[in-house]
Formats: structure tokens, C-alpha cells, sequence
């Protein structure tokens, strides 16, 4: 299953709020021209998530697919809401939960906006239960809740969509080990569909929740779950477009859409390491995006890198970046002096 989840990964998904339908189609061909073969999005996208504009992402990657005949050249994945109060994503009006009926209702919905007749990996959202999600700092035990879907109902949950030839593939999103070892040790014990892929946020900002306990975790002779990194570029700050005091940089970016979501990009501490990670890549001849997601590139638990890109400027550049290859040791020097300043300063 994971020599299918191939490198490089591209998302549209979180910026289709300001794209429109052509522009799409414009990037998501020049990605499979070049060699871009795995297409990331979900049911509540673009975000912020809006009844509005929910499932926008699927229709322009569904009707890229009608126009172009694409769709047997690409993986295709989404993802199934965890705990939310998101209650226009189901018919009756209830807040989505990792259930049959709301797995079955999410996927078929999908596959109507996609115009296909299957999904090669479902991913769970975001978990079930509650953890601290979205750059909460600590796990607080007061905000369990007790009605938690349990884990090997929500796998018999998957279970159903995989057997009706609808899903292929699963996989998690935004989790943490304990969550991944529960799935993994359920579906071996129950026969029950084994998780494939887990999608973290991952970059040089935001590095120790995933390179600790879960590399561990998901590394081949364990678990065996490849990492989907989310956000290399940490919602743009990494590319150093926010550095300094233009104004017009900000308009109608990620950060000024979404402000509660990126704030923690935005601390001043985080502003400083990026500053010194943008000096690292002018030293080495490279723009701030394509030292981000090269460096992301090299580590070696990483199957996709998440791109996604507003124009087909910032597309092109951020492709660019899968051409540069290994990172020489001076730059991993530098990248870890850096590092050892500012520790995943998003979290700070």
C-alpha cells in the first residue's frame, strides 16, 4: 500500500476559497505535468470551513477530472470530519462523528462531488475523542468527553466503506501515538482495515511532536505508518513573505482568513526563527520556500510533502523545490543551528 502514496504530494485543499474553478484546472495540470501524482482534500474544504463554500475543493478537482480524463493518473485522497460541531456537513443537521453512518454519508457525498467511483485513502480528520489540536500546548484531561466513539468501532466504521469497494486505502490526520497504536493493535487483533498513512503538521517550525514518540511509533518495523506532512511551509510563513511591514503581503492570505487557526505562526518567536531560516537559504542560494520544503523532503519518515499554492507562481516555485535532491551537510548544519535556538517555536 505504500509504494502507491508517491512523492511529490499536491493540495489544493486549503486555499480553494480563493481560487477560482480555472485557475485550478491551470495548477492541477501543471502539477501532472510535473509528475505531481497524488491529489490530498476533504469533505469540509476550503477552510476556513463555511456551509457556504464546503465542498468546493471536490467539485474543481471532480470536474478537472470530467474535462481532462485524469482521474486514473492520480491517488486520490480525503478525509472524513472527527468530533465537530460542523452540523451542515450531514443531511439531519448533527455534528459529524467517526461513526458508520456518518463515514458512510461522508463518503458517499465525496463521491458525488469527485464524479468517481471510489477513493484510494480515507483519512480520519482529525481524531474522535478529544487532544489538543491546532497548536494547543498540552493535553488537558478536563476536556475528555465521555461519549467517544471507540476505536474499534470507528475501524468497523471504515471497514464498511472498504468492503463496498468505495474506499481503498485508510489512514488518520492530526493524530498522536497512543491514537495510532490503538488503531494498529485493533486491526490486528480484530481483522479490522490497518492504517496506511497518518497527515501531521510537520516543517522546520513545527518539528518535535512528530520527529520524537510518533516517528517512533509509525517507523517501518513498527506501526509502519508513512507520514503525509502537512504545512511544511507552516501556512506560508516559511516562505518569508510576512517578514517585514508590507501590508500587502497579508491581503487575503492565510493568516489574515484565517487568524485563530495561524496565530501560532505568527508569535514573535516564531517570526525570529523564520527570519533566521530565510538567512539560511539566502546563504545557500535558495528562496526561504524551497529550503522549506526540501529540508522536509530529506527526513526520512516522510512519504508525501503537502503543497498547495494560491497562483501558479507560487506552484511553480514550490515544484521547483523537489528538484533540488539532498541537502548538502553544510545546509543541514546550518538548518540545525537554527533548530537548536528555536524549538518548534509555533508551540511557544
Amino acid at each position: 500500500p505504500h509504494s502507491s502514496l508517491l512523492t511529490p504530494h499536491f493540495s489544493l485543499a486549503l486555499r480553494a476559497s480563493l481560487v477560482r474553478q480555472a485557475e485550478a484546472h491551470e495548477q492541477l495540470d501543471y502539477a501532472l505535468e510535473s509528475g505531481v501524482n497524488f491529489i490530498d482534500t476533504a469533505e469540509i474544504y476550503p477552510v476556513p470551513p463555511v456551509a457556504e463554500t464546503q465542498g468546493r475543493t471536490d467539485k474543481y478537482i471532480g470536474s478537472w477530472f470530467a474535462s481532462r480524463g485524469t482521474r486514473n493518473d492520480v491517488v486520490l485522497a480525503t478525509k472524513v470530519s472527527g468530533y465537530g460541531r460542523q452540523s451542515y456537513l450531514r443531511k439531519d443537521g448533527s455534528n459529524p462523528r467517526v461513526n458508520e453512518s456518518n463515514v458512510v454519508e461522508s463518503v458517499d457525498a465525496s463521491l458525488q462531488r469527485l464524479g468517481v467511483d471510489h477513493i484510494d485513502l480515507l483519512q480520519v480528520h482529525w481524531p474522535d475523542r478529544y487532544v489538543p489540536l491546532f497548536g494547543a500546548k498540552s493535553y488537558d484531561v478536563t476536556m475528555e468527553r465521555p461519549d467517544d466513539i471507540p476505536f474499534e468501532e470507528q475501524l468497523r466504521a471504515l471497514q464498511k466503506v472498504v468492503d463496498a469497494g468505495k474506499v481503498r486505502y485508510v489512514g488518520v490526520s492530526n493524530e498522536t501515538s497512543y491514537g495510532v497504536m490503538r488503531f494498529c493493535q485493533l486491526a490486528e487483533s480484530a481483522g479490522l482495515p490497518r492504517i496506511q498513512t497518518i497527515q501531521n503538521s510537520y516543517s522546520l517550525i513545527s518539528r518535535s511532536l512528530f520527529e520524537t514518540d510518533l516517528a517512533e511509533v509509525c517507523a517501518p518495523r513498527q506501526c509502519n505508518v508513512s507520514l503525509l506532512a502537512y504545512s511544511p511551509l507552516a501556512g506560508g510563513a516559511l516562505s518569508g513573505k510576512y517578514i517585514g511591514d508590507d501590508d500587502s503581503k497579508r491581503k487575503n492570505s492565510r493568516f489574515e482568513l484565517f487568524q485563530g487557526y495561524m496565530a501560532r505562526y505568527q508569535q514573535s518567536i516564531g517570526r525570529e526563527a523564520v527570519e533566521q531560516y530565510v538567512q539560511v537559504a539566502q546563504k545557500h542560494g535558495m528562496t526561504p520556500a524551497e529550503l522549506a520544503l526540501a529540508w522536509v523532503n530529506t527526513r526520512w519518515f516522510v512519504t508525501s510533502n503537502i503543497i498547495g499554492a494560491t497562483s501558479l507562481e507560487q506552484l511553480k516555485e514550490n515544484i521547483k523545490a523537489f528538484e533540488i535532491g539532498e541537502l548538502s551537510d553544510e545546509i543541514l548544519f546550518d538548518v540545525g543551528e537554527v533548530y537548536r535556538r528555536y524549538r518548534d517555536p509555533s508551540f511557544n
